[in-house]
């Protein structure tokens, strides 16, 4: 474990710091927006530590809390986490080879941990990076949940406080460094960007949670390959 955080340079670390920090608040703020909607503590907590998916998280328990079945709030979670499919094909080879190591990082797979291992191509450093990331949010995200299942029945308005907004943030700083080179590749990028986050704002009113963020894979239409590997724009 200790060979992990040597791998990693001081700015990473930093990185995953602030993401595990950021990703506490808003695991605190799920707890307490379960336990303060009428779940008992230890639903959240149990669901934190077996599911481990922030997203689907608040997708089941919003379908719940709102008067939704079980199998409502599975499937909605199911939909939410069926981006996870693709993640882990872009990022398998992090995760070792071994079938234990395999099985446990998918479950540690996450949108942040994904996003540092894509930030490298040393295979070393993105091993790094996906373990010392999915297991300082795992550690950071039950524990938070914890706390905020315990608060939770003293807090009036959770929305008031803003966490909810800490989660997009995240990603938004995670994402932001690789649309800003000056390349072809990353022009491509951008445009599938901006196109998916317009299909997902625009579908948001009128879908349920979690179907949005899949409507915005479209986006990735509008760069595609020629036969020689080079990228070029859909019309």
């Amino acid at each position: 474990m200790h060979s992990l955080w040597r791998t990693l340079d001081r700015g990473t670390l930093r990185d995953i710091a602030l993401v595990c920090l950021a990703d506490a608040m808003v695991g605190a703020a799920f707890g307490a927006i379960a336990v303060s909607g009428g779940l008992p503590a230890w639903v959240p907590v149990v669901m934190s530590l077996l599911v481990f998916a922030g997203g689907a998280q608040f997708a089941a328990v919003g379908v719940v809390l709102s008067g939704g079945a079980p199998l409502a709030a599975v499937a909605a979670g199911l939909v939410l986490n069926a981006r996870l499919l693709p993640f882990g094909f872009a990022v398998g080879d992090a995760l070792g080879g071994r079938w234990w190591t395999r099985l446990t990082g998918a479950h540690l797979l996450t949108d942040e941990a994904v996003a540092f291992v894509l930030r490298d191509a040393d295979p070393r450093r993105r091993h790094a990076a996906f373990w010392a990331c999915g297991l300082g949010l795992f550690v950071s995200w039950n524990a938070a949940v914890v706390l905020g299942a315990l608060a939770g029945r003293g807090i009036g308005d959770t929305a008031a406080l803003g966490l909810d907004a800490a989660f997009p943030a995240v990603l938004l700083a995670l994402v932001l460094p690789s649309l800003t080179e000056g390349n072809v590749r990353t022009a491509a990028l951008r445009r599938a960007c901006v196109s998916g986050a317009a299909v997902a704002v625009a579908a948001t009113p009128f879908l349920p949670a979690g179907l949005p963020v899949l409507l915005a894979l479209t986006g990735l239409v509008l760069t595609v390959r020629t036969p020689s590997g080079s990228e070029v724009s859909c019309p």
